[in-house]
């Protein structure tokens, strides 16, 4: 009586000879090129993020809403506040809005502090398409 093995030694799988197609011999690693990936991720990511900086505004410039008055079909009126760095100038983005959400109307209103100065209250009279139901600012950033 001849002896078998129920098992295989755990050094290399044997898979029977026809079935599953050619084995391939493993390939060559190429580090190179994962380090030329990540390389090229890192900066995608770089120049996204520095766009979405610009876009969305600095941290230094932020405004908020005091109130919005005077509606009209044609116009709203926006008191807002804005926070520049001392003496420092911005751009903010108005806008009003309608019922359905719409926008109806849109500024670029360029403020600027007093030497020392971080905190300014702005009023603007916003002309719009249609009546709005509100006024908003969107960002402020800094001025060009």
């Amino acid at each position: 009586m001849s002896e078998t093995h129920a098992t295989t030694p755990p050094s290399a799988p044997v898979f029977p000879p026809g079935r599953y197609g050619r084995r391939r011999a493993p390939g060559r690693r190429r580090p190179w090129l994962v380090v030329a990936v990540a390389v090229l991720l890192v900066g995608v990511l770089g120049l996204v993020s520095a766009r979405l900086y610009r876009q969305y505004g600095d941290p230094n410039y932020r405004a908020e809403v005091v109130t919005y008055t005077d509606i009209t079909d044609r116009q709203v009126v926006v008191d807002f506040r804005v926070t520049v760095p001392p003496g420092g100038a911005a751009v903010c983005l108005v806008r009003a809005r309608s019922r359905d959400g719409a926008e109806v109307g849109h500024d670029e209103v360029p403020v600027a502090a007093a030497p020392g100065q971080r905190h300014l209250e702005v009023r603007h009279r916003l002309a719009t398409s249609a009546r709005p139901l509100l006024g908003e600012v969107t960002r402020c950033r800094p001025a060009a």
